[in-house]
């Protein structure tokens, strides 16, 4: 049986705490548990040093972000010989048997870098539908136990000691939004694939909001800096995809006399700025190791 340490990053952590924490202690497979508290401001800490003495608590002085409060729990799985990781998200619970199927699955597919289960609405009674979008294609097939996908995004993702010291963990360039769409591409460059089981589940009770202009530009922004940093293209080819498309959707924009083109012509400048920064990581991890985690492997 695997040792796996469940890592979850927490903000205002509330609303969610006991349906979350109570589903990791009755998992059919024994987990431990690292919060990692990106400064809540609700009684969060509080109340996991009181209710959940079994949880262990890593407390931040300020707002990590996601990715680097996550890479934190990853430095304490390679450092105490964990064999895989749980990433999960504040606002989703599991199945009893899900920690223990995927487990089963990493087991005997190595070549499997990240496995997900089928994530459900808070409510569990259809498919969460962020989740349908990615997959496309929901499998009906009762027998089928694992499945190919390019994408899922990181709200339950299980991941391997061997997925860790191949690629390690998340980029510091993303801080909120994009880090599991890179983590990813990096995932493919290595040559490790992603999949989900069908029939096994999490719920996800995420809040779906109205379109808002400046989630959007926010998420545009993530994902051109995301084909920037991606090391499946060429240099020239990243350029293209990152600034010089913000660049023509600014043109075209402004020539429209929208309010979009300013802002593009600023993600454009925001992306070539950060052009040193980029081929850095960009060159960092096309190499086989523990990318921006501070524990080596032992």
């Amino acid at each position: 049986m695997n040792k796996i340490l469940t890592i979850i990053v927490s903000y205002n952590f509330e609303p969610w705490i006991e349906r979350c924490l109570q589903s990791l202690q009755q998992s059919s497979t024994p987990v431990d548990v690292v919060v990692i508290d990106n400064a809540s401001h609700d009684d969060t800490v509080q109340r996991i040093r009181d209710s959940y003495s079994w949880v262990e608590l890593i407390e931040s002085e300020r707002n990590l972000g996601f990715g680097r409060a996550n890479n934190i729990g990853m430095e304490v799985a390679i450092r105490r010989g964990y064999e895989a990781v749980l990433l999960l998200n504040q606002d989703a619970w599991v199945a009893p048997g899900t920690i223990e199927a995927l487990s089963d699955l990493s087991n005997s597919h190595p070549e499997y870098g990240i496995l997900s289960p089928t994530h459900l609405t808070g409510k569990g009674d259809k498919p969460d539908p962020g989740f349908s979008r990615y997959i496309r294609h929901l499998s009906s097939d009762k027998n089928e136990e694992l499945r190919d996908i390019p994408f899922v995004n990181a709200a339950c993702w299980f991941i391997p000691r061997r997925t860790l010291q191949v690629v390690g963990g998340f980029s510091p360039l993303f801080y909120h939004y994009g880090e599991d769409k890179d983590y990813i591409n990096r995932l493919v460059f290595h040559r490790l694939k992603i999949g989900y089981l069908p029939h096994v589940t999490i719920c996800h009770d995420r809040e779906y909001r109205p379109y808002e202009y400046a989630r959007f530009m926010r998420t545009e922004m993530v994902y051109h800096l995301s084909e920037y940093a991606n090391i499946n293209y060429c240099v020239i080819k990243a350029f293209a995809l990152g600034p010089l498309a913000c660049l023509k959707k600014a043109l075209i924009h402004t020539l429209r006399g929208k309010k979009k083109g300013i802002d593009y012509f600023k993600m454009t400048v925001s992306l070539i700025g950060q052009t040193c920064s980029i081929l850095a990581v960009r060159r960092q991890t096309k190499q086989a190791t523990h990318n921006f985690l501070k524990t080596a492997t032992p």
